[in-house]
This record gives structure tokens, sequence and C-alpha cells, in this order.
């Protein structure tokens, strides 16, 4: 529990100390956001806002870890979910880069970004597969059920789509870093039922970190994660799941992320086939906006929706 609490008063304390440094830094070297052209007129307000804030909930949990419980890293469960948040970290730094830094947009195609979200999604079942059965837990039911090959496509898809919804959820001001924090929270406990104790050591100062940054994006916001953040977060929570057996209840816990990447789905799809828009704007947060509700209406809403999906994931999870 000691350890547990150091985790969190560290996370908090290391980023509220480096957001402040940190985000004059970034507006020196001009590593503000670009709106894109067809979003909400009244986020052209945002242009300019320092980005990439997911470097310090990226490698401040992993200091705390490095500090407090050095051994985890040789856990392979550790080194997945750890690999997991950096890999996907990455392929958001290179789009950021490439928006920021470059000046361009468009940063990586969606083909190419698709294309590294897969390899990483491939190596880390690989990784996976070696060191725990291909087997997934229903919940309520408690029954196990062997996938065989079919784990492979569950897994691709927990990953893909995951890291994929997570960054289309960060929209708006306070948004998703909050809504992961909810998300995260339920794995913490089934981390603690399952003795898993070094993963909730390290989720906890994820949350902690997210806190800290939360501080500084909460509307208006002073800076945003970038896709460096919101890919990376997407990809620490399948990886949670999978190494916690509970990659159906991604689907619940993470249940706002899965309505905000269907949005989308929905919109596009009901759009090509028909010429007509489901959705005033998608992901559906933009809906919410164009309707009248005010952005801080749509996050404390959505954040509301989030911790239903997951106080209902997690009695699912150990019922």
């Amino acid at each position: 529990m000691n350890q547990y609490l150091l985790a969190v008063g560290l996370g908090l304390c290391i980023t509220l100390a480096v957001m402040p440094i940190l985000i004059p830094i970034l507006h020196k070297v001009k590593f503000g956001q670009s709106e894109r052209e067809e979003g909400p007129a009244s986020h052209k307000a945002k242009n300019g806002t320092p980005t990439m804030g997911g470097i310090v909930f990226i490698l401040v949990p992993i200091l705390v870890l490095l500090i407090l419980d050095a051994p985890a890293f040789m856990n392979p469960e550790m080194q997945i979910v750890v690999l997991a948040y950096v890999g996907y970290a990455m392929i958001g730094f290179i789009d950021d880069f490439i928006i920021v830094v470059q000046k361009n947009n468009r940063g990586l195609s969606p083909k190419m970004k698709f294309l590294m979200q897969s390899v990483l999604a491939v190596l880390f079942f690989y990784l996976y597969q070696r060191i725990a059965p291909t087997t997934i837990n229903v919940p309520v039911l408690n029954m196990e059920i062997e996938l065989g090959w079919l784990y492979f496509l569950l897994i691709f898809i927990m990953f893909t789509a995951e890291s994929n919804a997570v960054n289309l959820t960060d929209g708006l001001d306070g948004l998703s870093a909050g809504c992961v924090i909810i998300a995260l929270s339920p794995f913490v406990l089934l981390s603690i039922h399952q003795s898993k104790s070094d993963l909730a050591l390290f989720l906890l100062a994820v949350i902690a970190s997210l806190l800290g940054y939360l501080k500084f994006n909460l509307h208006p916001a002073k800076i945003f994660m970038g896709d460096t953040g919101s890919l990376a977060l997407g990809g620490l929570l399948a990886a949670t799941a999978m190494v916690l057996k509970q990659e159906l209840l991604l689907v619940i816990i993470g249940g706002i992320f899965v309505m905000e990447l269907m949005s989308v789905v929905i919109q596009v799809t009901s759009f090509k086939a028909t010429g007509k828009r489901v959705f005033k704007m998608a992901p559906l947060h933009h809906h919410f906006e164009l309707s009248g509700f005010k952005e801080t209406q749509v996050v404390v809403m959505f954040w509301m929706i989030s911790l239903g999906f997951a106080i209902l994931g997690y009695f699912l999870g150990v019922m």
C-alpha cells in the first residue's frame, strides 16, 4: 500500500513540477497545435496551443516504476505493457513531429500509421503468446474459451482499434485524459485482485501523471497530449486488458472510446453509401458541441458515461 501511495505521490508531483517548465519551452520552439479545417469553428482559437504534452505522462510513470520497483522491468508481462506504451507513443511522436516541426498538417498517412500500429500489434501478440495461453475469460460465466489462431485477430483488433479510438477521443480539453484516468482505474483494482502489484503500481503512476497533466489540459487548455499521448494511452489500455486476461472487458471499460470510434465508422459508412450524415459531425463529442452543448458540458457528460462503463466493467470482472 505504501508503494502505491508513493507511486501516486511521485507521479503527480513530478508531473506538476515539469509541466510549467515544459509549456513555455514548447511555446518558444513553436510546437503548437494545428486544428483541422473541417473541425468546429470554435476550435480555431486552440491553434498554437503547445502539443506533445504526452511525453511527460509517458516518461514519468516509467521513471516512477524504475525508482520504486526496478525488478518489474524483468517481468515479461510488464515488458509488454511498457513496450506497448512507449511503442505507440513513438508512432504518435513521429506523427506529431511531421505536423508540428515539418508544418505538414496531414502528418503520417493513414495507411502508414495503421501499418505501424499493426506491426506493433503483431509483435505484442507474438511476445504474449509465448508466455500465456490463447484463451479468453468470459465475464459473469466464469469460463475460459480457447480461441487458437482467432486470438491473434482479437489482439490485433484490440491494439489497432483502441489506439485509434483514444486518439479520436482527444478532441476536447480534458476529455481524453479524464476518460483514460477513469478507464484505467478498474484495471488497477483488477491488477491488485490478481496480485499483479507491479502492474497496479505502474498504472497508478500513469493515473497520477495524467492527473497532473489534466491540471494544464482542462478548459482552456494550456497544453495538449498530441498523438504522442493518445496513441500511447490506447496501446496501454489494450496491453493491460491483454495481460490481465480481461480482453472482452476492454469493450465495456473502454466503452466511451468504442462510442467515439463507432460514430466515425457510422458517419463515414453512411455518407459513402447514401450521401447523408448520421451525426452533425464525428467523432461523437463534436456532434454534441454542434447541438448546442458547451465544450465543458460535453466533457463532464462523457466523463460520467465513462465512469458508468468503468464501474460496470469492474463488477463484471470480479463476479
